[in-house]
């Protein structure tokens, strides 16, 4: 499944929430939701709908968390399967995983604006953990981890800027941010009560163990 290229605010419409995917955009009145705020396509204003299945219901969930966190279906499924064999529960242990993704992480600290940004940063090789470069956007972080702009990446422009305003913004809690010093810590794994994520994650289980 090739990755989506169109309007990103088509994706939050056609969801009815914001999935926060263009950064600061998202946050001001020419957000698509707030300027139209209405599913996309020919009848996207039309007030008779059918009502959904279980089936559909289950579906729009797992869409929903996948274009939140802006993943393949493939690779979406694949970190569904690793959760399955953590041990507690496989909804909370999914978005745990989800949440650790480099990637992810570079944009809950604020060095990127969107996740979209913020894996393009990862791949380019901007960012390093623990001192070793690393450009895999899936890498999974651990408690403990020291993540950081490499040297070369320090004069960037808009890391820089990012890095700036990263102190105002609101940082997860499991999350130890030092924008002077343009790195941050692991400080533990997240819980379900810290991640914001927008789903039902047992309706996502419920979609893939059917």
């Amino acid at each position: 499944m090739s990755r989506y290229v169109g309007p990103a605010c088509r994706q939050c419409r056609a969801e009815g929430i914001k999935l926060f995917l263009k950064g600061d955009r998202c946050y001001t009145e020419k957000c698509g939701i707030v300027k139209r705020n209405k599913k996309p396509g020919q009848h996207g204003d039309s007030k008779r709908r059918a009502k959904m299945s279980e089936y559909g219901l289950r579906l729009r969930e797992k869409q929903k968390l996948r274009r939140f966190y802006g993943m393949h279906e493939a690779q979406f499924r694949r970190f569904y399967e690793m959760a399955t064999k953590m041990g507690g529960q496989a909804g909370h242990n999914f978005l745990q995983l989800l949440e650790r993704r480099l990637d992810n992480v570079v944009y809950r600290i604020g060095f990127a604006v969107s996740r979209r940004q913020a894996r393009q940063l990862v791949c380019h090789g901007h960012f390093e953990v623990n001192g070793k470069k690393i450009d895999i956007p899936s890498y999974l972080v651990k408690a403990g981890d020291v993540l950081s702009v490499r040297e070369g990446s320090r004069d960037i422009t808009y890391v820089k800027e990012n890095a700036e305003v990263a102190g105002s913004r609101s940082i997860p809690a499991w999350l130890e941010v030092s924008g002077e010093n343009l790195n941050a810590r692991v400080i533990a794994l997240p819980n379900r009560d810290q991640i914001d994520s927008p789903v039902n994650e047992q309706l996502v289980v419920e979609f893939y163990a059917r």
